[in-house]
């Protein structure tokens, strides 16, 4: 109904509708301006549903969910370059801290700076040389044609070519499965030199090398996995933090520093080499973009076991001599034979029967089998390298001490006596004094602090003394805060207001002395001639690894206990190992045999 107001024009006060234009007009006829109202109304036959009105929309605008996300945080392609650049400053404050605690040479931070960036160039998946992210982001906001292109260049030039597995020329494919699988397949038949030159031009252009670790022993076939899952664990696994400590060790290989995975992980444990909880370590404005994931990532919870980082170090120094041609040199083995054979106790002569024993075995010491010449191949069925060729010089080194000890003593409970005087075991010490100084290292390392407070030790506060309780408290301290707290920290200043310096100046750790090697020789025991005895190295036993419900002698048992400690592995991978070179020990003696017997035919006739 219109307004009851006068018409401006006539002043009439009378209005009313007309039905076709659905105007508002008065009696005079003139029209009201500003209204009108349209309807369309149709018999009741055609129904309800025709009548149309014409209204106005509303311009309210909906409002757009509240996103929750923290845009601090990076994701995608800027999160994973961001994640290498928190490994990158993991790796220079572990150089930084090796450098000065160790005392190594400046070329040892060019060595790493030059072996890592050839590391993030052989990724199945390398970062880009700079964030790309950033030219995406203003592609979106700026519509340029030559912003696409450059985000196009930077693309294809970060990214290598991907090869698809079904390609053209299936030789190469193949060729990069053999080249994968390992020393086992390829002791059966030897490659052409051309084949090999074809295969290294492959591996450096191709980015499909997302291949499986050819160190893994649980490997069955060449056979790429549809699923994927052994790719994603492999990736997973080589750009993790663990592949510092891998580059720390080619660079270790490269300058021929006698180092052993254990040096390592104790002072990992010790927090004197920062790997746990580093990010603590980091600027603030590079924590603030870290994920969740990326942080777990980056905070492993305990040092890496020795065959870990064995298997990342070989399988980096492989893809460095495959792809660029730079080779790793043999493990410095004089220095590392003689440390491990003073932690056991031995003498010169056991450290010269052991470098000996080595020989014969042809123990390759380098961190790939690849990287070390094919054993001689008489016979065409005749392997080119040996069963655990690949594992760490340390071990190698520890089973051929061990095979030395259990030719000269037996440690199988029956006595061994020499019977002629150029005997060499006449200068090692007697058995029981020998285990009995075995048994006063192992309390000596007892009460060590890296050993006390290692990771592996089940430690219990209530059984300290007040000694022991000041120095954890000191380890505690340094593991929580940091080397760099000072008196000025706020944290200590409002927490633990002590004055430092002061109450643990006494407390200085002493090295105890180690005790010195027994004077009895087996010579004591040379004497009685009358009664037919054991010697050295006959009637040998080989214990089998592999025999869970088997029981080891006593004595062979506290050796490889001792033994697997100091080299930071398992007894029984241990132990699998000395058995399977004592069995090489045993085909080799077998051969001469027979080749001293030939001769003396030979001679005779």
């Amino acid at each position: 109904m219109a307004p009851r107001r006068r018409c401006p024009t006539c002043g009439s006060r009378q209005w009313h509708k007309e039905p076709l234009s659905g105007l508002v007009a008065c009696s005079e006829g003139h029209v009201l301006q500003n209204y009108r109202n349209e309807t369309n109304e149709m018999d009741h036959v055609a129904g309800t549903h025709v009548m149309n009105k014409r209204t106005l929309k509303s311009t309210t605008k909906r409002k757009e969910k509240k996103s929750n996300a923290n845009p601090k945080l990076y994701h995608g392609a800027r999160g994973r370059y961001h994640y290498f650049v928190c490994q990158q400053l993991l790796l220079r404050s572990q150089v930084e801290a090796l450098t000065s605690l160790w005392n190594l040479p400046p070329e040892f931070e060019n060595i790493c700076r030059d072996v890592w960036s050839l590391h993030l160039s052989l990724l199945p998946d390398p970062p880009p040389p700079e964030p790309y992210s950033y030219l995406q982001e203003q592609e979106v906001n700026n519509k340029n044609e030559f912003r696409g292109d450059v985000v196009d260049k930077a693309t294809n030039a970060t990214l290598p070519p991907v090869t698809e597995q079904g390609s053209e020329d299936p030789t190469l494919v193949d060729g990069r499965d053999q080249e994968d699988i390992g020393e086992s397949e390829k002791s059966e038949s030897g490659d052409d030199s051309e084949m090999e030159e074809l295969l290294r031009q492959n591996s450096e252009i191709s980015s499909s090398s997302e291949e499986d670790d050819p160190d893994d022993p649980t490997r069955a076939s060449s056979r790429p996995r549809i699923d994927g899952r052994r790719k994603t664990k492999t990736s997973r696994i080589i750009e993790s933090s663990a592949s510092t400590l891998a580059v720390l060790i080619i660079a270790f290989w490269q300058l021929r520093i006698p180092v052993m995975y254990r040096d390592l992980a104790r002072i990992i444990e010790s927090y004197e080499l920062p790997y746990l909880d580093p990010i603590r370590l980091f600027p603030t404005s590079v924590v603030a973009h870290l994920t969740k994931h990326s942080t777990q990532a980056l905070s492993p919870q305990r040092a890496p076991s020795t065959l870990s980082v064995h298997k990342l170090s070989a399988r980096l120094a492989r893809r460095l001599n495959s792809a660029y041609g730079v080779f790793t040199p043999e493990c410095n083995a004089a220095p590392l034979l003689w440390r491990l054979t003073e932690c056991m106790g031995g003498t010169p002569t056991l450290y010269a029967l052991a470098k000996r024993a080595a020989y014969i075995l042809k123990l390759p010491l380098t961190l790939h089998s690849i990287l070390a010449p094919g054993l001689r191949r008489i016979k065409t069925k005749d392997p080119e390298r040996h069963k655990y060729d690949n594992v760490p010089p340390e071990v190698a080194l520890m089973a051929t001490i061990i095979i030395i000890v259990k030719m000269a003593y037996g440690l199988d409970g029956k006595p061994r006596f020499p019977d002629r005087a150029g005997d060499p075991t006449l200068a090692l010490p007697r058995l029981d004094r020998w285990l009995a100084l075995l048994e006063e290292l192992n309390e000596l390392d007892a009460g060590v602090k890296s050993t006390l407070f290692s990771s592996e030790n089940a430690l219990a506060i209530g059984d300290l003394d007040e000694r022991h309780l000041d120095e954890y408290m000191d380890f505690c301290q340094h593991a929580l805060l940091g080397p760099e707290s000072s008196s000025d920290d706020i944290v200590m200043k409002n927490h633990f207001p002590i004055n430092r310096g002061k109450a643990r100046s006494g407390l200085v750790e002493a090295k105890s002395p180690r005790p010195e090697l027994p004077a009895g020789v087996l010579a004591a025991e040379f004497e009685d001639a009358g009664v037919r005895r054991l010697r050295p190295a006959e009637d040998h036993t080989i214990w089998n690894a592999r025999d869970v419900f088997g029981t080891l002698a006593e004595d062979y048992e506290s050796v490889l206990k001792r033994a697997a400690k100091r080299v930071r592995t398992e007894e029984t991978y241990l132990s699998g190992v000395v058995e399977l070179y004592e069995r090489r020990f045993v085909r080799w003696w077998e051969k001469e045999k027979r080749r001293e017997k030939g001769e003396s035919d030979g001679g005779e006739e």
